[in-house]
């Protein structure tokens, strides 16, 4: 279905016919308020709906888009009443009824964003333009996110972002047409920062490797700021484009630097590899400064610690979730995952399908999918039973507002799935910042006069 077919010829008709109107000075008296406020993107006007999945399912994120695909299919099949319901039956208030979305079943396409932002805002237009999609979520790189959330406030369309921890992603850069479910870098500070005093002391060094694209600057920009208020000094912030495979030429000056903590601003693929590097270079065996010498992973999945194995063990990190909570929410999750695909979900697919959730959940108590009543349905909205705690999602910048986890690299794993320990649930009025520290503007609800 083209986008034409879809509505924007509607418009484009409609618009037309004004001019003409105007021209011949008669009053366009079929044009009403209502009438303007229903004409939108895509909107759906069959029996289904489209969701479009922005993923990448190849590149150094390649992983955690596979686990996200996996959740969107299950969250899919619970929203039109299929499998177990999952999250559908904890989630509080709610207004799903398992019978789609407004009664329309859900369906989608996909696309592969290949960890790449310019793919990516392709694959999302196409996917608006192409496929009629109403909704776009995904992705795992902030990069990614940014690009696509710009494209989707352009064409009006509503982007319900998957991974994505850069804290422009609801700061400088965000959107009105943008969410994000996910915790950020800053919040990663506030969490983690406490947790490395309280075991490593104030007297000391850090050296920052970084992926140097958005959310790696604003990580690290995020950590120094945390650790340096514990006292510590940095010493070198080295920056490593995002999907290397060999950190050697990176790690070497690190031996002679005066550091005694390492910290990896690296995700997905990028840490699998640098993370055993640096133990291979003997970093978790020297002492400096009289210190025993210490890794630091300050953002950290499932995937990436079973990727690591034995190298992960003793790191600390910190996690938007993790499967092991035994809140009702994370239990149904962990449940209706592990038997549709036998193993436990990663923070990135519970992000994902708890988004595709709250979207769902927003249109049906806006009674509409006209995207300006389903941002005024999700901001300022509270809920509860999603694994986190109760949950906000704030109206100032379209972050989520809830708790955050410190993990640990299990010393003595059970089993492969068993590879993090949650040191500390950090509650939601501790990771709660300010919104205007960031800046930014959101932008209009209104839709632009486009959808091309």
């Amino acid at each position: 279905m083209t986008l034409l077919k879809r509505g924007l010829s509607r418009r484009r008709v409609l618009q037309t016919g004004m001019a003409g109107i105007i021209g011949t000075g008669v009053a366009p008296m079929v044009f009403t308020k209502g009438a303007w406020a229903q004409e939108f993107c895509n909107d759906p006007t069959g029996d289904t709906v489209t969701i479009g999945l922005n993923l990448p399912l190849t590149g150094a994120y390649a992983e955690e888009g596979a686990d996200e695909q996996k959740a969107y299919e299950l969250a899919i099949a619970h929203l039109n009443g299929e499998g177990d319901g999952g999250l559908i039956n904890v989630l509080t208030p709610t207004a799903l009824k398992g019978n789609g979305i407004l009664g329309k079943k859900v369906g989608y396409v996909s696309s592969d964003s290949q960890t790449k932002s310019d793919v990516a805002r392709a694959g999302a237009t196409r996917m608006i333009e192409r496929d009629g999609a109403i909704m776009i979520t995904g992705g795992s790189s902030s990069g990614e996110a940014i690009a696509v959330q710009s494209l989707c406030q352009e064409m009006g369309i509503i982007f319900m972002a998957g991974l994505t921890h850069s804290n422009d992603t609801t700061g400088k850069d965000k959107r009105r047409y943008g969410f994000r479910h996910f915790f950020n870098a800053y919040q990663s500070g506030i969490a983690l920062g406490p947790v490395l005093g309280e075991q490593y002391g104030k007297q000391r060094r850090a050296y920052h490797l970084t992926a140097d694209y958005t959310w790696g600057w604003t990580q690290e920009e995020s950590i120094m700021a945390a650790t340096e208020a514990l006292g510590w000094e940095t010493v070198a912030a080295v920056r490593t484009p995002l999907g290397s495979s060999d950190y050697s030429q990176y790690l070497t000056p690190i031996l002679n630097s005066g550091a005694d903590v390492l910290i990896l601003n690296h995700y997905g693929l990028d840490m699998v590899n640098s993370l055993p590097q640096a133990v291979q270079f003997g970093m978790r065996d020297r002492q400096a400064n009289g210190h025993n010498f210490e890794i630091v992973t300050p953002l950290i999945s499932e995937l990436m610690a079973k990727g690591a194995g034995e190298s992960v063990r003793g790191v600390f990190g910190t996690s938007n979730w993790h499967w092991n909570l035994q809140d009702p929410g994370s239990i149904a999750f962990t449940k209706s995952f592990g038997a549709a695909y036998g193993s436990p979900p990663s923070q990135a697919a519970h992000t994902a399908y708890v988004q595709m959730l709250l979207y769902a959940d927003a249109v049906e108590r806006a009674g509409t999918f006209y995207p300006p009543e389903v941002i005024k349905a999700l901001e300022g909205h509270e809920f509860d039973g999603m694994g986190n705690g109760r949950t906000l999602y704030r109206a100032e910048d379209h972050q989520c507002m809830k708790s955050v986890l410190v993990v640990q690299g299990n010393e003595s794993p059970t089993s492969e799935f068993d590879v993090l320990n949650v040191v500390q649930e950090v509650g939601r009025d501790v990771s709660t910042y300010d919104a205007s520290i960031f800046g930014g503007e959101l932008g209009p609800a209104e839709p632009a006069p486009l959808c091309a």
